[in-house]
């Protein structure tokens, strides 16, 4: 039986933390200490992402940060 990859539809930021909402209806939210460039970035380098590979992947072009999503919920890549 095969896994079925988990994807993001959306990616939000409350307070000092990234909220994930995936296709399941799942919300999985890191803190911005984990991620540094993200922390550093203004609100609108944050909202400045692209979905990529049907949402396995987010990628903010300005601040060069590539997430996956797999990595985030902590599954192996």
């Amino acid at each position: 039986m095969i896994a079925e990859v988990p994807r993001a539809t959306r990616v939000d930021f409350v307070d000092d933390a990234l909220v994930l909402r995936l296709e399941d209806g799942r919300s999985v939210s890191a803190p911005l200490a984990w991620l540094p460039r993200l922390k550093n970035a203004t609100d609108e380098e944050r909202r400045a992402y692209q979905l990529v590979d049907g949402g396995e992947e987010i990628r903010w072009e300005g601040i060069d940060e590539d997430l996956s999503v797999a990595g985030l919920l902590g599954l192996p890549d």
